[in-house]
């Protein structure tokens, strides 16, 4: 495979934005080994990261190979990969066969019932590509399949799962679900004459960055709850506070009449949100007692 090739794969599964959820998943892990008085071992991290990757890539292809045909009808997508031939559906359905097997691999070293899990997991990020035909709530089946990844390096780290990490799950939900949200609010048109579903098609752009706003002000309770119940330190509520600032800056830059500013909301503002929360939490669980 050339440069150019492996550059439109990556493009693809937009390898780049790997960085929301794998520092979800790491906080899950670092509590986890805190919680048990343990460290973080190398081993686990890396087939953590292992995981993820093959998890997103994945989910992000097969999700591909089933709009295809959408993606090639609509306007701000027909230049994507396999709609313009870039590359052939053969390759991505064998990309997305190797990833589910890089996923099970992972799994299967990290532990038990992390392999157990590992086809829910597959099954779950599957179904997400499907779910815009049939129900507006499509947004939150996006969030959760992010939103297992805490939960999932729980597991991997200590074979089983503690009832803090739902919390967890669901604050990384609604962040996700809240801005897929934001971005859905680009193909209103689009989602009409295709069929497709999606808040803001069916309570229009106004009332969507509403449910938006409302789903992540929820999401910095949850972080608030999780913190105490782990009774974390300063640098976890900070992190709260840097998150909720950021949140906020994020929405000043949508607007219903202006959407201009889109791209920066969605990829900037949150790469910075999931970084910075790693960066908190992280030192946060260095410090907690076990």
């Amino acid at each position: 495979m050339s440069k150019g090739q492996i550059r439109t794969v990556l493009e693809m599964i937009k390898f780049e934005h790997s960085v929301f959820a794998l520092p979800f998943a790491l906080v899950g892990a670092l509590l986890a080994a805190r919680a048990g008085a343990a460290t973080l071992t190398w081993r686990q991290f890396l087939w953590i990261v292992v995981a993820m990757v093959g998890a997103r890539s994945a989910a992000m292809t097969m999700n591909r190979i089933a709009d295809v045909e959408y993606d090639r009808r609509n306007p701000r997508t027909a230049n994507r990969a396999l709609p313009a031939g870039q590359l052939s559906l053969s390759f991505a359905c064998l990309f997305t066969a190797v990833s589910s097997l890089v996923l099970i691999l992972a799994a299967w070293q990290l532990s038990p019932l992390a392999l157990k899990l590992s086809p829910v997991a597959l099954g779950v990020l599957f179904l997400y590509s499907y779910t815009k035909r049939f129900t507006s709530w499509s947004h939150f089946v996006l969030g959760f399949c992010l939103g297992m990844s805490p939960a999932a390096a729980w597991i991997a780290v200590r074979g089983s799962l503690d009832w803090r990490m739902l919390i967890l799950c669901a604050a990384v939900t609604l962040w996700v679900g809240g801005f897929d949200v934001l971005y859905a609010c680009q193909d209103v048109e689009f989602d009409k004459s295709a069929g497709l579903f999606s808040i803001p098609k069916k309570i229009g752009i106004p009332r969507a960055l509403v449910v938006a706003r409302a789903m992540h002000v929820v999401m910095v309770i949850l972080l608030a709850w999780l913190a105490a119940s782990f009774h974390l330190s300063w640098p976890a509520w900070a992190g709260i506070g840097v998150v909720a600032a950021l949140l906020a800056y994020e929405h000043s830059l949508v607007k219903p009449n202006d959407l201009s500013k889109m791209n920066a909301a969605f990829f900037t503002v949150n790469g910075y949100i999931s970084l910075l929360f790693l960066l908190f939490w992280g030192a946060a669980a260095f410090v907690m007692r076990p």
